[in-house]
């Protein structure tokens, strides 16, 4: 955590402070910084009153903010970006439950040999986690994952290509370090996201805790694709694919994220998506007669539809 924590402020900070001394200079001068922020409210809603067919009312948005610092010079890059999404859902009958829930920060720098190749000598920095508990519902008693249980971070080094619209990007690595964080005692007690778990005596005591982390070498492989299909219809996906080399090489882990985005005008946008998700460390839990059992990986399937409002800054 604190590692993450330190790089996270040592990127942004850096950026900022770059692009500030930047500003700070004559209008004529040259800046190598590309800044992007933009924020983002989609909301659903649905209500009945004396509605003959029946029905539940009910309300939900979506947050998300996307942020971007750029530096390209000649022969080098460095990509720095911030995602962030969480989403609540209110029905009639039931309480407040989370329907989307992210914290993502990447870090790439690449160097290439001249300025005519697409093709850069890449460093990539990834992490990953969550703001709030998680909870298998209606159960809201046992938690299944929190802030830094799980978090990912991904290290390591390959080679990118990237067109001049930086609208097609692919990144190989043959060397990725992957650290999965269970820094909630209880959940690496249980062994879960892959952390080694607890051992207990037949008396049911702990005779050692669970393992809070884990750590692989393995190899990586992600896409970026962004092509407008037709006029204001933008077809965006993102693809990650990990096997890890020393436990069950060949299993791979897979994020698969598509989405269209619809733009109704400068402020008004529409957006249809799906992601899938695979990791073989990641165990399904189920409700089995009123009780929470844990069962074996299985593949995860978001979709979402929503119109909302954008804001670029």
């Amino acid at each position: 955590m604190r590692l993450a924590c330190a790089i996270f402020l040592l990127v942004f900070s850096v950026s900022v402070f770059a692009q500030e001394l930047t500003n700070s200079k004559s209008p004529d001068t040259i800046s190598y910084w590309t800044k992007k922020n933009k924020l983002g409210f989609d909301i659903s809603e649905i209500a009945f009153v004396n509605w003959s067919a029946g029905g539940n009312s009910a309300v939900s948005g979506l947050f998300k903010g996307d942020f971007s610092r750029v530096y390209a010079k000649e022969n080098r890059k460095w990509v720095n970006e911030l995602f962030i999404r969480y989403g609540l859902n209110k029905q009639d009958g039931l309480g407040v439950r989370k329907t989307d829930d992210a914290i993502q920060i990447n870090s790439t720098f690449g160097y290439r040999k001249d300025t005519i190749t697409n093709w850069y000598h890449s460093a990539k920095f990834n992490f990953n986690t969550q703001f709030t508990n998680g909870y298998v519902y209606p159960n809201t008693e046992k938690v299944i994952s929190r802030l830094f249980a799980p978090a990912y971070i991904f290290l390591g080094v390959g080679a990118e290509n990237a067109n001049k619209e930086k609208k097609r990007i692919f990144y190989i690595s043959p060397f990725t370090f992957k650290t999965t964080l269970v820094l909630d005692q209880n959940l690496a007690n249980q062994g879960a996201f892959g952390v080694t778990k607890a051992l207990y005596d037949l008396n049911g005591n702990i005779i050692s805790s669970g393992k809070r982390s884990k750590t692989e070498l393995g190899f990586l492989f992600t896409s970026f694709y962004k092509k407008e299909i037709v006029k204001n219809i933008t077809l965006v996906n993102k693809l990650s694919l990990y096997s890890d080399y020393i436990n069950n090489f060949g299993n791979i882990d897979v994020d698969c994220d598509l989405s269209l985005d619809l733009v109704v005008n400068q402020y008004v946008k529409a957006n249809i998506g799906a992601r899938v998700v695979y990791d073989d460390d990641i165990k399904a839990k189920e409700e089995v007669n009123g009780t929470q059992v844990t069962v074996g990986p299985k593949a995860q399937l978001k979709q979402l539809l929503g119109v909302g409002i954008v804001y670029l800054f």
